[in-house]
């Protein structure tokens, strides 16, 4: 027969005169402190109305201020809990409220697994949210029941059973609980006296049967139960040894000074075309059909001479020029639309307008002194970012798209280069979206189009000319295991090094990518071969590139362990693993700053210390939040960190572009300015960033005086058009000088003609009076 639970008081009671005895018999020569132990979880409001901050605080005391209260505070239940239970919850007498309280010399909090979001009853969150805040509850507690200090006796969270060696996912766990209670120590004044993970190994637990929670791995199936320290095991070890986190050099400020040739930039994917005139072009001649239909009425056989067109026909084009120009930045990169450009995918169909329209922007900016920075082709989700007709027919998978791009190329090359000296080929290919056979193809377009510029326009444009790959960092998750390690390489070599080897490393795919390619191909799990190159296509395809340009965002965690399915990558063996304790952007992309340096560092020790451009950066923001300090936060650490790896590292860095110009189009809310009601708004982080440039300097750093002088852009047209002012004026003078000479010519000659009409002297037309005289 199953033994009745004792009623609540009882048990209350049975801590109490615990208590009693220990202070009254055995403290005075023992010297100890006595507690109870209590599980919480931790709430927090779904919306934040008065009501539900009020059930927010009545979960709270249903589970954890049922016994909390009569301890630390009155010796009786919580009001909440006496409305809610009055005919069911029994009641303390007087004598039982002094025996029970303050029945604790401090407070045991168990939190975490315990009493997870599993074991409490649906009905005590009265339709609150529950989460794993620790240092928001450790607050609550100080406030509400004022204990003298606070011991965390048993602190973890749940794993897979799978989990093996490297539980990456609980050691960030304790990583996050950990930093939760020392922030609760520093910056809220709370009492801490103790922490204790759970558990010292893995075992057996009443709830769940054999879990994989312990700092030790123990192989059950084996005799001896034998034993190996986990990865949380040595990451709680090194705390221990640290007694907290150490500052490290990757969280330290560095204060410096970038070079004067160092290129501040902005982003935007593709520019917001707007390419109506804003002149009355119609040629024809209307009249006004007052009489009938008071409409125009066009009279037929008649026109005036269509006007060239100018580009103080595109409205549009000078404010954006503008508002750039209020940045401060020497540079500025988008991508060219090759869809819109050449429709049909050749030059059969050429898209004046939109021509000419890029060709305004290329002089305005010059005319600015802002470098245009221009790809040629960016993927995009309608038709891969490519015509029609060779989206339709196989798009990079065919080799009729590669011989389009070098035509495509070479059209843009003749067309703009004499304004743009700073070209990218592809812009972030997505390597998630392609596959082997398309990236092969790829390569080829851009190593034939690179080549095209090197032999026939280099010469006379003098541009330089490369590919822009997407690189975020990747690192182990766990830093004290060699498969972590190796799990990142991986990562690292399939996302970054499959573009990227063949062109700026040894020619060919990386031997770690082929080499587990072959082995999942000979396992059956995989089908999909990576082609070889040729020698003819090694040699085109090798080399050919003038500086390596990047985008980086943010850094990812891997692991080589498989307990959490939906986050495993079968074919790289890796599963991306989620830091707690990084601050994240709305859309959850975490901040890491220190990932930007790494990345760098080894680009230059893989590829050699050539040039690099990051050629976009940034996060994204809050829509409705008009100061955007995460971006300022975001920026000021990223480029501290780029910094670092120029001036300590000495990584060949020539310029930083942030990502992006504004929110409008498909920037989401990356943008330095907002887009609203059809007018540009500047963010605060946009006169950071501003700031940054006109100072040449990190973040923090005091100004040097640096003098950089300015080099203004060679712009063609405007040399044209100054030639033409020259000849103008010149013109002008001639035909002045004409004008005078004829009017000096007619002024005289006409002074002449009154003189032939009176042929004697002056002195013979006199009056006839003296005329007679003198004839006599």
């Amino acid at each position: 027969m199953e033994e009745e639970e004792p009623p609540l008081p009882a048990r209350s009671q049975a801590h109490a005169k615990v208590w009693h005895l220990y202070n009254d018999n055995f403290r005075p020569t023992q010297k100890g402190q006595v507690s109870i132990a209590l599980s919480s979880h931790w709430i927090k409001p779904q919306n934040m109305t008065k009501k539900n901050i009020k059930n927010c605080q009545k979960s709270l005391d249903f589970v954890l201020g049922w016994f909390a209260k009569p301890i630390f505070t009155d010796g009786d239940y919580p009001q909440s809990m006496k409305r809610y239970l009055s005919l069911t919850l029994p009641e303390f007498t007087d004598a039982e409220k002094n025996l029970i309280r303050g029945t604790a010399d401090f407070f045991a909090l168990s939190f975490g697994a315990t009493l997870s979001f599993s074991r409490v009853d649906p009905d005590m969150l009265f339709q609150q949210q529950q989460t794993l805040n620790l240092r928001q509850l450790l607050y609550w507690i100080s406030r509400e029941y004022n204990p003298s200090q606070i011991f965390i006796v048993e602190n973890g969270w749940y794993v897979s059973g799978t989990t093996t060696t490297d539980d990456a996912n609980y050691m960030y766990y304790l990583k996050n609980f950990i930093l939760d209670t020392l922030k609760a120590i520093r910056y809220d004044g709370v009492a801490v006296m103790g922490y204790t993970v759970w558990s010292l190994m893995d075992g057996f637990e009443w709830f769940r049967g054999y879990v994989r929670r312990g700092l030790f791995y123990v192989d059950f199936q084996s005799q001896d139960k034998k034993m190996i320290m986990k990865s949380s095991g040595l990451f709680y070890q090194k705390l221990i040894q640290d007694n907290g986190f150490l500052p490290t050099p990757q969280t330290q400020p560095f204060k410096g000074t970038f070079p004067c040739n160092f290129a501040w930039g902005v982003t935007e994917n593709f520019l917001q075309i707007d390419a109506k005139r804003s002149q009355f072009t119609n040629p024809n001649i209307y009249i006004w059909g007052l009489h009938q239909t008071k409409n125009l009425l066009k009279i037929d056989g008649s026109g005036v001479l269509k006007l060239k067109p100018h580009c103080v026909d595109f409205s549009h084009v000078r404010p954006q020029i503008s508002l750039l120009q209020k940045m401060h930045i020497t540079h500025f990169h988008f991508s060219l639309a090759w869809s819109l450009i050449l429709p049909l995918g050749n030059e059969t169909n050429v898209n004046q307008t939109l021509l000419f329209y890029y060709q305004c922007i290329f002089n305005e900016l010059i005319k600015v002194n802002i470098t245009p920075v221009v790809a040629l082709w960016q993927p995009e989700a309608t038709n891969q970012g490519l015509p029609f007709s060779l989206a339709n027919n196989g798009g990079w998978e065919s080799q009729h798209t590669v011989e389009a791009f070098v035509e495509y190329a070479q059209f843009c090359f003749k067309n703009f280069g004499h304004q743009v000296k700073f070209w990218i080929t592809m812009n972030e290919p997505n390597v998630e979206n392609l596959t082997y056979k398309a990236a092969h193809n790829l390569l080829k377009a851009h190593a034939k189009a690179w080549h095209l510029y090197d032999k026939k326009f280099r010469k006379i444009q003098n541009g330089k000319i490369s590919i822009s790959l997407h690189a975020d960092w990747v690192e182990p998750a766990s830093p004290f295991l060699k498969k972590g390690k190796e799990a990142a390489r991986r990562a690292l070599e399939f996302d970054i090094g499959w573009l990227a080897e063949p062109i700026f490393g040894s020619g060919n795919y990386p031997e770690v990518m082929r080499e587990l390619l072959r082995q999942k191909n000979d396992l059956g799990f995989h089908s999909s071969q990576l082609p070889y190159f040729s020698a003819e296509e090694r040699n085109l395809i090798h080399g050919s590139f003038d500086f390596f340009a990047l985008s980086h965002y943010t850094t990812t965690l891997v692991s080589s362990e498989k307990d959490i399915p939906k986050k495993y990558d079968p074919l790289l063996d890796i599963q991306t693993v989620k830091d707690l304790t990084w601050l994240e952007s709305p859309s959850q992309t975490p901040v890491v700053p220190w990932g930007l340096r790494k990345l760098l560092n080894w680009v230059k020790h893989k590829y050699g210390n050539i040039p690099i451009y990051i050629l976009a950066s940034g996060i994204d923001d809050d829509r409705d939040q008009d100061y955007d300090k995460l971006r300022i936060h975001y920026l000021e650490n990223y480029i501290n960190e780029a910094l670092k790896a120029y001036t300590l590292d000495d990584v060949n860095l020539r310029g930083y572009f942030v990502y992006s110009f504004s929110d409008r189009g498909n920037s989401r809310s990356y943008g330095l300015y907002r887009y609203r009601m059809n007018k540009y708004e500047a963010k605060p982080s946009l006169m950071y960033y501003r700031q940054i440039i006109d100072n040449n300097i990190s973040p923090g750093s005091e100004s040097q005086n640096q003098l950089c002088p300015k080099e203004l852009l060679r712009c063609l047209e405007c040399e044209s058009l100054q030639r033409r002012r020259f000849l103008l004026v010149f013109i002008s003078f001639i035909l002045f000088a004409f004008i005078v000479i004829i009017f000096l010519m007619a002024y005289y000659s006409k002074k002449t003609e009154r003189r032939s009409k009176y042929p004697y002297p002056v002195l013979c037309r006199l009056s006839p009076v003296l005329l007679g005289k003198i004839w006599k």
